[in-house]
């Protein structure tokens, strides 16, 4: 037997034919049966807006240079910030559990490019709040307290997401990262 599809070719005749569209089947048993496939919903996070900041503020003119990349060229002495944002999606479950008190971890690498510029990891976290769906997560510190020789680096934010203090919650809920921030560190 074959059946055809009004403008397509018979089923089966061809591997590149149109198949039709069909509804995936209901498996409701009497007219009044209602079922929800996803109650509380997938829970989700954006991890973004990495960002160097240095401490020191841009000078006057006219000894100011280049004021856009002050932020990203530190001096081995000064303070700086690496911070990045993330936010989570607003569904049942992503609620329950941020009220329960997610543990937000952020491990900033920061990789030296060439010379004898050093890699280092620095960190930070944070524990997540009732009805608070977006956060910022920053490290301060200095170029030498950090480790970091004079040199170029790259830096990254790697993101794990985890209940570490209850007793029911898996190791590890998720995670992620961002990168792509470049920043340089002189000797003063």
């Amino acid at each position: 037997m074959s059946v055809t599809i009004p403008g397509g070719a018979p089923i089966g005749s061809s591997p590149v034919a149109a198949r039709p569209q069909s509804e995936q089947l209901k498996h409701e048993y009497t007219a009044t049966e209602t079922y929800s496939r996803n109650i509380l919903g997938p829970v989700e996070f954006e991890l973004y807006d990495l960002q160097v900041a240095a401490s020191v503020a841009s000078p006057t003119l006219p000894g100011q240079v280049s004021p856009a990349n002050k932020a990203q060229i530190v001096e081995d002495g000064e303070v700086f910030k690496l911070k990045t944002k993330i936010r989570f999606n607003n569904t049942p479950l992503t609620r329950l559990l941020l009220c329960l008190g997610i543990d937000v971890k952020i491990n900033f690498c920061i990789e030296g490019c060439g010379g004898n510029a050093t890699e280092v990891d620095v960190s930070s976290s944070i524990t997540t709040q009732k009805g608070e769906f977006e956060y910022e997560i920053e490290w301060a510190g200095t170029p030498k307290v950090a480790g970091m020789t004079p040199g170029f680096y790259a830096i990254a934010a790697v993101a794990n997401i985890e209940m570490s203090d209850h007793p029911c919650a898996p190791c590890l809920l998720g995670a992620g990262y961002v990168a792509g921030v470049l920043m340089q560190v002189y000797d003063a």
